[in-house]
């Protein structure tokens, strides 16, 4: 029996402290933050980078937000990388005012791409560097409203070399998809708004992000993998550099709709998340004692199993630890609880809805699935793994 109860209490520790370190910043994320930046009148010079590979179906979409910006033209540049996109549509974005760059890469990525864009900007057809202020990276599905590059102006005025936006989704029309949109709401009120509001870094979403160019420029080349965002934050916080999270300013994203593509995406993402741990745990003890919390927070962060795994595992232990020791299953009926309150504080209003109900009955399965990846990671973090994107 004392077997049991060690293994109890191992997993409840485990649950206990993942489960508190949530509920503290979900918590905290039901203050917004600091009213927006001022506008500022100095015209910063953007470059907006958007990789695309093989995204035919949603870049012009994208291409065209950009190009609606109520920003000066002169003061912002667009550069497309189009990785294995057809000639008809290299042709059409060959026709609008952005820099249409067209590699051919032996083995896809994100970071490559960004690299090369990098390259051709500083040592491209000019020959010389080129004057930008801010870099900002978007994916080829995203969509942004007016006044993004404003908003992003705003905040680089202030100071903010790094700065994330607020990233929803812009689809909801499967019950897979409006589980991807809830999760990524529960990510922005924990790991952004709620970070933010305790004056800890945000963490960096993919896309949606934005660089003091000079500092883009010189880190990029460090990144490699298929978690470029990850790389990039590992790269801020041991500078001591913060990251800033923009909550009104959005990003329109597209959220996955089938089960088979969330488990792929989620495979790469977690492969990505403990591959960058792997490589960074080490600094985890001097990052404490040195005094950068935000750098040991982010490594601590990424220790922790995933939400869904958290809540099925203390769900489980919930129904099956009456039937061994009813007095042991308190805890874990009051731990469920706090990942329920969690939950409720860090998941915005208005996606419970009639749709947010009907999803739930899938969200096991995408946890079974969640579970399986655990085993899969090997060498993912080297692949490219391609989410396909359609117009929604």
């Amino acid at each position: 029996m004392w077997v049991l109860s060690l293994i109890d209490s191992i997993l409840f520790v485990v649950v206990a402290v993942s489960a508190g370190y949530l509920f503290v910043f979900a918590f905290f994320s039901l203050w917004n933050p600091r009213e927006k930046y001022p506008r500022t009148r100095k015209k910063y010079r953007f470059v907006v980078l958007v990789p695309a590979y093989k995204e035919d179906r949603v870049i012009e979409r994208t291409v065209a937000s950009l190009l609606a910006q109520d920003y000066p033209e002169e003061c912002l540049d667009v550069v497309v990388i189009s990785d294995r996109m057809s000639d008809a549509v290299n042709e059409r974005l060959a026709q609008q005012p952005v820099t249409l760059l067209k590699p051919v890469f032996e083995q896809s990525s994100k970071a490559r791409a960004l690299n090369f864009a990098v390259d051709y900007l500083e040592k491209g057809a000019a020959g010389k560097e080129c004057g930008y202020d801010v870099a900002v990276v978007l994916d080829s599905d995203n969509l942004v409203d007016p006044q993004f590059i404003r908003d992003m102006a705003d905040a680089y005025d202030m100071d903010m070399k790094a700065i994330q936006a607020h990233r929803v989704a812009k689809n909801r029309n499967t019950s897979t998809a409006v589980l991807d949109a809830v999760s990524e709401e529960i990510n922005n009120s924990i790991f952004r708004k709620g970070h933010v509001n305790t004056g800890l870094s945000s963490a960096l979403i993919g896309s949606g992000m934005a660089f003091d160019y000079k500092w883009f420029v010189r880190n990029i080349k460090l990144v490699s993998t298929a978690g470029e965002d990850k790389e990039l934050e590992v790269l801020l916080l041991k500078q001591g550099i913060f990251i800033d999270y923009l909550n009104d300013t959005f990003v329109y994203d597209e959220k996955v709709a089938q089960p088979a593509v969330f488990y792929k995406q989620r495979r790469r993402w977690l492969a990505a998340q403990f591959g960058v741990l792997f490589n960074s745990l080490k600094e985890f003890p001097g990052a404490l004692f040195s005094g950068n919390i935000d750098y040991a927070d982010k490594l601590f962060q990424w220790m922790m199993l995933p939400r869904v795994l958290l809540l099925g595992l203390c769900g489980m232990m919930s129904l099956l630890v009456p039937f061994v020791a009813p007095g042991w299953a308190v805890k874990w009926w009051i731990l469920l609880l706090v990942l329920l309150f969690t939950l409720s504080f860090a998941i915005p209003d208005y996606l419970v809805d009639k749709s947010f109900k009907k999803a739930i009955s899938h969200a096991p399965l995408l946890g079974i699935m969640m579970f399986i990846n655990l085993f899969r990671l090997r060498g993912v973090n080297k692949k490219f793994i391609h989410t396909e994107k359609k117009v929604a």
